[in-house]
């Protein structure tokens, strides 16, 4: 953790340490997942783990990959994914207030910007803290996701999806991240919409669409009210 910025004189270095340690190994079990899937759904092992690279999001990627899997459009996995990223963009305000990047730190930084890293980064009692809480936990996250999409792209390249049933990994991990925010009333409402308006157009629309409406019905209840507090989700 010397990499960034020492961290031994850092209020509760230690205890960051083992929680970013400690995220990392739940986020490489996710990688795993998501490689498998990737696969399954026709993706390579080099598109999988490009795709962990870039894009950096447990959420959107599985949503990529289930569009995908579902016989969608290109366009229409990637409008899923990009709407699922937009909550990432409310993290940015408080992310820039302790960070304060400049010039091409701030594309660097913005990568980094996940639930994991910001509700972390946070908590914190000390701006020294917080900046190294963002970064031990995002470079210990990158790391192992990407590691474990590797992993599971490459396993998964011979196993039957359907016979394991990775072929419903992607929804069981959407209720797995879901499942924490539904604690709050308004969460709920959102996700209860959100699966409405999904439901109400699998019948008539083609693979993809459902998905992108309700992420649609997120993003619209965001910019009426208060951005969704940090956490829960696996990169």
């Amino acid at each position: 953790m010397r990499l960034i910025g020492g961290g031994d004189d850092v209020a509760g270095a230690p205890a960051i340490r083992r929680a970013a340690v400690g995220m990392g190994l739940y986020a490489a079990a996710f990688g795993l997942t998501f490689g498998a899937v990737a696969t399954g759904a026709g993706l390579t092992v080099a598109q999988a783990s490009v795709l962990s690279v870039v894009m950096f999001s447990g959420a959107s990627q599985f949503a990529l990959a289930g569009v995908v899997a579902a016989g969608g459009s290109g366009l229409a996995a990637i409008a899923a994914a990009l709407l699922l990223g937009l909550r990432n963009a409310f993290y940015g305000v408080p992310v820039t207030e302790i960070l304060r990047p400049r010039g091409w730190r701030r594309l660097w930084t913005a990568h980094f910007v996940i639930d994991e890293t910001t509700g972390m980064a946070v908590a914190q009692p000390t701006p020294r803290a917080a900046r190294y809480a963002f970064w031990a936990v995002g470079l210990a996250l990158f790391v192992l996701w990407i590691a474990g999409t590797v992993v599971g792209a490459v396993v998964g390249r011979g196993l039957d999806t359907e016979a394991f049933g990775l072929d419903a990994a992607a929804p069981a991990i959407f209720l797995a991240l879901l499942w924490p925010h539904l604690r709050r009333k308004r969460a709920a409402a959102v996700a209860v919409g959100g699966a409405l308006v999904a439901l109400a157009l699998v019948p008539v629309a083609p693979p993809g669409v459902p998905v992108i409406a309700a992420a649609a019905v997120a993003v619209v209840a965001g910019l009426r009210g208060e951005p969704p507090a940090p956490g829960g989700e696996a990169a």
